[in-house]
């Protein structure tokens, strides 16, 4: 075993705790601290964990300068996205940085973020789990192996299963905004659809909300129906709604992906996956998993493993350049929805230049 890398994980409310519990469980991690704004959340993770608790991560960073990374897993608007503010001051300070999603809360500091982290020379990382599975392996082997071909076209359904009878009316601020679950929500599905089938050229979104919603002066557009474009020349349909319908065949969570020699479809993120070549039986990987939340030490020991290996920052898995992607192609989305379905075309990523000492 090489050497761990001392962590502090800063917002401690249940995803900061899952990370910290992921930290603490892997052989790579030594936990050193947690903060939170709020006392009694930092406290009561101080003592779950056996570490001192800080009330800010200036005052964390001072009395701990052996920290190697810090995860920023801060709560706030569209379900954790005050990110902004202290992964800068963690970037600043030199640490290394894992963040939750969706990376910022505007794409304008995502951008500056991830600027910002290319010029301090750290990694930063951000949690885009949802291709970290037995599932998501498999399909990158038929992939690699020819077993898809030239991608031809992906079907992308995520959400929460529900319907109008279940409603629980629009929720506090943070929730109560027309853009909330685009920004939680796609995320995920669209970090899916570029580990898979390359960066996006183009975006067509249309939103909605369905009549308890408009009812209730929910603010919420909760339907997103997005299509994309990708570089390679496949195509893309992205289904997302938050609890307003239940969703049929593949559960609350499929990706398929077709292509010229054969298609595949994951089912439930962690589940299963079916395998389909023409004049062949369907192959079936049973995962035996169920839990969603199997994804997280996967993906955290991921991180760990990278930055410990110190692999060129461009290669980093889910990077903060791969989250930037995501938020872009969401403010793409949001663009369309506002011009009527009007194509558009997402925001050039920065350029990854690479490092001269891993050229051979």
């Amino acid at each position: 075993m090489g050497k761990k890398l001392n962590v502090g994980v800063v917002g401690m409310g249940g995803i900061g705790n899952t990370h910290a519990t992921c930290y603490k469980n892997d052989e790579l991690a030594n936990l050193v601290a947690v903060c939170d704004i709020i006392k009694e959340k930092a406290d009561e993770a101080a003592e779950k964990f056996g570490v001192p608790a800080f009330y800010s991560l200036k005052e964390m960073l001072a009395a701990h300068p052996e920290i190697d990374s810090v995860s920023v897993t801060t709560s706030g608007y569209d379900n954790g996205s005050m990110h902004f503010l202290p992964a800068m001051e963690a970037i600043d300070a030199g640490k290394n940085v894992l963040v939750e999603k969706p990376i910022c809360h505007e794409v304008t500091d995502a951008r500056e973020l991830v600027a910002y982290a290319a010029k301090k020379d750290v990694y930063l990382g951000c949690n885009l789990n949802h291709y970290f599975s037995e599932p998501a392996d498999k399909l990158r082997e038929y992939i690699k192996n020819g077993g898809i071909g030239e991608q031809v076209y992906s079907i992308h359904k995520v959400g929460f299963n529900g319907s109008s009878a279940g409603y629980g009316g629009s929720g506090g601020a943070r929730w109560n905004r027309p853009y909330s679950h685009t920004k939680a929500f796609l995320t995920h599905p669209f970090s899916v659809m570029r580990a898979f089938q390359g960066d996006v050229t183009h975006v067509q979104a249309f939103m909605d909300k369905p009549g308890v919603r408009k009812s209730h002066e929910d603010l919420m557009l909760s339907i997103q129906s997005v299509h994309v474009k990708f570089q390679n020349g496949s195509i893309g349909y992205l289904l997302s709604q938050r609890g307003d319908a239940h969703f049929g065949l593949g559960g609350w969570w499929s990706y398929e992906l077709a292509g010229t020699n054969g298609t595949a479809c994951i089912e439930n993120c962690v589940e299963k996956l079916t395998y389909w070549k023409t004049g062949e039986e369907p192959l079936i990987l049973n995962t035996g998993v169920d839990d969603f939340s199997a994804t997280f030490p996967i993906r955290i020991h991921a991180y760990l493993e990278d930055v410990t290996n110190e692999v060129p920052k461009e290669y980093l898995r889910a990077s903060g350049r791969d989250a930037l992607a995501t938020i872009e192609y969401i403010f793409a989305a949001i663009e369309s929805y506002e011009n009527g379905g009007a194509l558009v075309r997402p925001h050039a990523l920065p350029a990854v230049h690479g490092d001269v000492k891993y050229v051979k």
